[in-house]
C-alpha cells in the first residue's frame, strides 16, 4: 500500500526549485544546471523507491525525511565534484554511489527507530567514506593525481555554508567594542553590580518593616509577568516551585503592587531576570514554526513583508508558507536563522 499524503513528486520539484535559488552564482551556468538536476532526479528516485516500498510500513512523514536528506547532500556532494577538479565524466558515477548509500543508510535507521541527530551523524560518516574511497579509486586508476585527489578531499560545501551562516550571524549581533574591552567592561558591571547587592541586601537586612530582597524580587517579576502573554508567563512560572509560584500569582494580582516597591530596587532586580527566562530550544521544525506563528499574531503581515522585501524568493516563499501553518522544506538550519532574523527586525 503506497504511502498516504506522500507526494514524492511534487516534493522533488519543491527541492530542486529551492536548489535553483541556493546555487552559487559564481557556477557556470551549465554547472548550476547539473546540481539542479542531479538532486532532482535523485530525490525523484529516491521517493519513488519509498512510496512503493510496501515492506517499509513508514509514514509520509518519515519519507520525507528519507527523501529530504538525499536532496539536501546530493545538492552538498555536487557542488563539491565540481570544485573538486575531477573531470565531468566521473562526476555521475560517484554520485550514484552517494546517492545509493545515504538511501540505505537513512531507511534502515528510520526502520530500527534511530533517534534522528544519531541518523543524520551516521548519514553524514559514510557519505565522507564513500565520497573519500571514489576520490582514491580514481588516483588508484590514474585518472587524477596526487594534487587533484588532495583538491577533492578538501571540499565540504556543507561546512562552508555552516561556518557562512554562523559568520552573519555574528556580524550581525556583535558589539562595535572589540572583544577585549567588552569582556574587561563586562567583569567591571558585574563586580558594581555584586556590590550594589551586597548593600541593599544589608540595608533590607537591618531595616524593620519592609519586605526582604526574595520577596522583592518575586515582586518585581511579578510586575514584569502582568504586561506578557500568558504563554511567557506560563513557561518562566514552571521554573518556579509550588510556594513561590503561588507568591508570585499573589503579587500579580495585587491591586497597589505598585507602591510595594523600591524603584531602585525594583531597577536591579530587572537586571537579574535574565536567570529567569527560557533557555534555548533545541532548534526544530515544530520550534521554529511554533516561533513564526507567534509573531504572526503579534505582528501585521505587512510589517514582516517589509523585513523580508529584499530576501531572495527562497526565503520569501518560506516566509509565506508558514502564515499557513505550511513547513517548506527549508533546511532546518537555514529556517532557524531566518526565523530569529525577522524576529529581530520586527
Amino acid at each position: 500500500m503506497a504511502i498516504e499524503g506522500f507526494d514524492y513528486k511534487g516534493f522533488a520539484q519543491s527541492m530542486a526549485e529551492q536548489a535553483k535559488e541556493l546555487v552559487p552564482k559564481d557556477l557556470q551556468p551549465d554547472e548550476q544546471e547539473y546540481i539542479v538536476n542531479t538532486l532532482g532526479n535523485f530525490t525523484m528516485l529516491a521517493g519513488e523507491a519509498v512510496y512503493n516500498d510496501e515492506s517499509l510500513q513508514i509514514t509520509a512523514e518519515q519519507a520525507v525525511f528519507i527523501t529530504q536528506i538525499i536532496a539536501e547532500w546530493s545538492f552538498h556532494k555536487s557542488i563539491d565534484l565540481i570544485h573538486s577538479g575531477i573531470k565531468k565524466d566521473y562526476w555521475d558515477s560517484i554520485m550514484q554511489k552517494i546517492a545509493f548509500t545515504i538511501f540505505e543508510v537513512a531507511k534502515q535507521g528510520v526502520i530500527r527507530n534511530i533517534p534522528q541527530e544519531q541518523l543524520l551523524q551516521a548519514v553524514e560518516h559514510h557519505v565522507i567514506k564513500v565520497y573519500k574511497k571514489c576520490i582514491e579509486d580514481l588516483e588508484q586508476k590514474g585518472i587524477i593525481d596526487e594534487n587533484t585527489k588532495e583538491q577533492a578531499e578538501s571540499q565540504s560545501n556543507i561546512d562552508a555554508m555552516a561556518k557562512q551562516a554562523a559568520e552573519e550571524q555574528i556580524k550581525e549581533k556583535e558589539a562595535p567594542l572589540n572583544e577585549a574591552e567588552s569582556k574587561r567592561k563586562e567583569a567591571q558591571r558585574q563586580r558594581e553590580e555584586v556590590r550594589r547587592q551586597r548593600k541593599l541586601e544589608k540595608e533590607m537586612e537591618t531595616s524593620e518593616g519592609t519586605v526582604t530582597i526574595r520577596q522583592m524580587k518575586l515582586m518585581s517579576l511579578a510586575m514584569v509577568l502582568k504586561v506578557l502573554s500568558q504563554d511567557k508567563v506560563v513557561t518562566i512560572l514552571n521554573k518556579f516551585d509550588d510556594d513561590e509560584n503561588k507568591l508570585i500569582s499573589h503579587y500579580m494580582n495585587m491591586a497597589n503592587l505598585e507602591s510595594q516597591l523600591d524603584g531602585d530596587i525594583f531597577l536591579n532586580c530587572l537586571k537579574e531576570m535574565k536567570d529567569f527566562l527560557p533557555s534555548k530550544r533545541k532548534l526544530t521544525k515544530e520550534n521554529v514554526m511554533r516561533d513564526l506563528l507567534r509573531l504572526y499574531k503579534s505582528n501585521s503581515r505587512e510589517a514582516i513583508e517589509k523585513v523580508i522585501k529584499n530576501e531572495r524568493p527562497l526565503v520569501k516563499r518560506f516566509i509565506s508558507q508558514a502564515y499557513d501553518g505550511e513547513y517548506s522544506g527549508l533546511p532546518i538550519q537555514v529556517a532557524g536563522i531566518v526565523a530569529q532574523y525577522v524576529e529581530d527586525s520586527i
